[in-house]
């Protein structure tokens, strides 16, 4: 079971990848292309060339998770652009982009101070 909570740290990879890759390849692309740790409890977000799926890796303390989305219409149509390897998002940016939404969207804020 995935877990996103405001407490995860979420990494989305800019570059397409091979979606062929299991749980090995995806860690071992954590480790060289993201340069992080797979162990971490970061959850990791990979697409595939195509647009069409994407792949989530996340270590949970016992092992892995790998959750695998394919839309049966349409594409992805926002992903990240810029020059690092990857980018972070907030929970509730992650929780849009699994939904085939834009994360860039303005959304109401994390959390507000009770008077």
């Amino acid at each position: 079971m995935l877990h996103i909570t405001p407490h995860v740290r979420i990494l989305v990879a800019i570059e397409p990848v091979d979606l062929r890759k299991g749980i090995d390849g995806l860690a071992e692309l954590c480790r060289t292309t993201l340069s992080d740790d797979p162990f971490s409890g970061c959850l990791f977000i990979f697409r595939g060339r195509r647009a069409t799926a994407i792949k989530v890796l996340q270590y949970d303390g016992q092992g892995f998770v790998l959750a695998q989305k394919r839309l049966s219409k349409g594409r992805f149509v926002w992903w990240p652009s810029g020059s690092g390897p990857a980018r972070s998002l907030e929970a509730y940016q992650a929780q849009l982009l699994l939904a085939a939404g834009n994360p860039d969207t303005e959304a109401a804020p994390m959390w507000r101070r009770v008077s």
